[in-house]
């Protein structure tokens, strides 16, 4: 799907964020351990609520020419921290008091309060001052300071970028089809592509010679969410059901072709917050069926669920596999698959009872808040499903206050047992990353989250073995 919006203060989805990074730069990033590391900024702890940090020397220049500075990471967190300005990421930044400029280079951060995990908040891309003073529309001519610089958006399917290292033109193309792509890919008229094919396509374009194929283990989360002012899916049967009565490992080997890994919670288990040893939702039909009964429903006068996924032709096919198995134990699903913008609209307008969708690029556990939290409802927040839980709102809020990382830990591992006990989603796994290359295609290194930064090296190796 193509990217919805170049404001980073405003991106939600994953094409988008995925874009930023390659258009702006951000003050930290994350090792492999998603612990933060210093991106443009280096940083020290003054005391438990101020932060300081010292932007690199030779600091690269916006993509206007200008040179950025400590004015310009100011007024784009000040812009986010206004709360009329409606920024999806203003809750995690809210414990910032205010943003102060000591020198050109040097901003302060003063905090309401002591939080240990500050620095990794602070992944949100930087603007020009100059330009958000002037309102400048950033949605749709975005300019930063990345490696790329935005060239043009010829229409809703095609993007180009330049890599501003050798100004070698790079083109998104949106291509709804799978097989279209992969006609695409061999007519030579596409390079690469991620994660964007079924299994029984890889298989097919692993055979040619001229197609090259690598695979990543991924840490985006798979799920299917449910809405809480729905009477139907707000009953824990109902979902407890529905979570016994998928196969996911059927899935993941048949579907999927074993490209992913069954998932307990949000966040792997080998994140440094990961709670681990989370007794699964085995495949159990029989349980399934008792659980239905209970709710007051029978194989035949079934529970009626309506499940909303994207038009992808891979998403409805797992859409459909997924409602023959719930038919199975007494609920009638009726799938409904719509373009990306209409779905994506629906799901953050709270429009659906259950819907499947994947969080991408989780690095601190602040999501919870964001996500699972009573008054993160939107607009304030990614608690789409209106889950209201005074237990999870207590150990989101101990794990925020707590003044050590072993204490956050435990209480983040607490709230992860009870998410999994209480089913706001149900979890289904973590998707690999599949690259899908031309053999002449050369360089590009796959992450956990699937980011484009790779495309920062990428290079054509030619017949000759010279690269251009």
């Amino acid at each position: 799907s193509a990217p919805t919006n170049f404001d980073p203060r405003f991106a939600t989805d994953a094409t988008s964020s995925r874009i930023n990074r390659l258009l702006y730069e951000r003050l930290i990033d994350f090792d492999e351990t998603f612990h933060p590391i210093p991106s443009l900024a280096e940083w020290e702890m003054i005391s438990t609520t101020h932060y300081r940090f010292h932007l690199k020397p030779n600091q690269s220049r916006f993509h206007d020419g200008t040179r950025l500075t400590a004015k310009d990471v100011k007024a784009t967190y000040d812009f986010i921290l206004e709360a009329q300005n409606a920024s999806p990421h203003r809750r995690p930044l809210s414990l910032i008091k205010e943003v102060l400029i000591p020198g050109r280079f040097i901003i302060d951060f003063l905090l309401s309060r002591p939080d240990p995990l500050f620095p990794g908040y602070l992944a949100i891309s930087i603007l020009p001052a100059h330009l958000i003073a002037t309102d400048h529309p950033f949605h749709s001519d975005p300019i930063g300071s990345g490696p790329f610089a935005f060239v043009s958006r010829h229409d809703d399917t095609r993007i180009t970028l330049k890599r501003l290292a050798d100004n070698q033109a790079f083109e998104f193309i949106t291509v709804p089809d799978p097989t279209v792509r992969a006609l695409k890919l061999l007519a030579n008229e596409i390079d690469l592509a991620q994660n964007d094919f079924p299994p029984e396509l890889v298989s097919y374009l692993e055979k040619d010679e001229e197609i090259r194929i690598e695979r990543h283990p991924g840490s985006n989360f798979s799920y299917l969410g449910f809405n809480f002012a729905d009477p139907l899916t707000q009953q824990i049967t109902i979902r407890q059901a529905i979570a016994h009565a998928i196969d996911r490992d059927a899935l993941i080997q048949f579907v999927l072709g074993e490209a992913a890994h069954p998932a307990e919670s949000l966040l792997v288990p080998n994140h440094w917050a990961g709670a681990q040893h989370l007794t699964p939702y085995n495949h159990d039909p029989d349980k399934a069926r008792a659980l239905i009964r209970q709710a007051g429903y029978t194989l035949e006068h079934p529970a009626p669920l309506t499940y909303k996924t994207s038009s992808d032709p891979f998403r409805v096919r797992l859409a459909t596999i997924i409602q023959y198995q719930l038919g199975q134990v007494g609920i009638d699903v009726d799938v409904r698959s719509y373009d990306w913008g209409t779905f994506y609209g629906d799901i953050k307008a709270g429009q659906f009872q259950m819907y499947s969708l994947a969080w991408v690029g989780i690095k601190t556990p602040d999501i919870f808040h964001n996500v699972f939290h009573s008054q993160s409802v939107p607009p304030e927040g990614a608690n789409r499903g209106r889950f209201h839980s005074p237990i999870a709102d207590r150990l989101i809020e101990r794990a925020e206050q707590a003044q050590d990382l072993s204490e956050k830990r435990s209480q983040y591992q607490g709230l992860q047992r009870h998410l999994h006990e209480t089913l706001p989603f149900v979890p289904l796994w973590y998707e690999d990353h599949v690259l899908i290359a031309r053999r002449d295609i050369q360089g590009f290194v796959m992450t956990q989250d699937g980011n484009y930064d790779g495309l920062k090296f990428v290079h054509r190796q030619t017949s000759t073995g010279s690269e251009n």
